[in-house]
């Protein structure tokens, strides 16, 4: 299958992309209206797109694009899954030209997903650094 990596996104696929967030856990209840502000947030975005310029798979990544990064949102559409656009999607965030020299990428994911993102020389070995956060339930704007 023909596929293409864009740093952007058209109307039609943010729709897609808040469509595909309501199958996971982790971000269903996404809104377009956030999504859109999440995107225009966000320093560099990567999607892989299909022949009919459909949505395959999205992440994005906060930077100063000097010392720190942080990958969000992988994530590929349940019937492209199994098929390598995950490894297509990863190659891209760690080839994209701004990222190249950027000293340390940290991204979040289950401990089922660390052997997957290993293979691009994430660790989840950072010397008793310890993930702190603070969560408030934010109401619809």
């Amino acid at each position: 299958m023909n596929y293409q990596v864009v740093n952007e996104l058209s109307e039609k696929q943010i729709y897609e992309l808040v469509e595909l967030y309501k199958n996971e856990f982790w971000s269903k209840d996404r809104t377009y209206q956030r999504v859109v502000k999440m995107i225009e947030g966000s320093d560099v975005i990567i999607a892989l797109v299909g022949d009919e310029e459909e949505l395959i798979g999205f992440c994005r990544v906060l930077t100063d694009f000097v010392y720190r990064g942080t990958l969000y949102d992988v994530i590929i559409k349940p019937e492209y899954r199994k098929m390598g656009f995950g490894a297509k999607l990863l190659d891209a965030v760690i080839n994209h030209p701004q990222l190249q020299k950027v000293e340390n990428i940290a991204l979040f994911c289950l401990s089922e997903m660390i052997p997957f993102y290993e293979r691009w020389g994430f660790t989840d070995h950072i010397d008793g650094i310890k993930l702190m956060r603070r969560h408030q339930q934010l109401s619809e704007e």
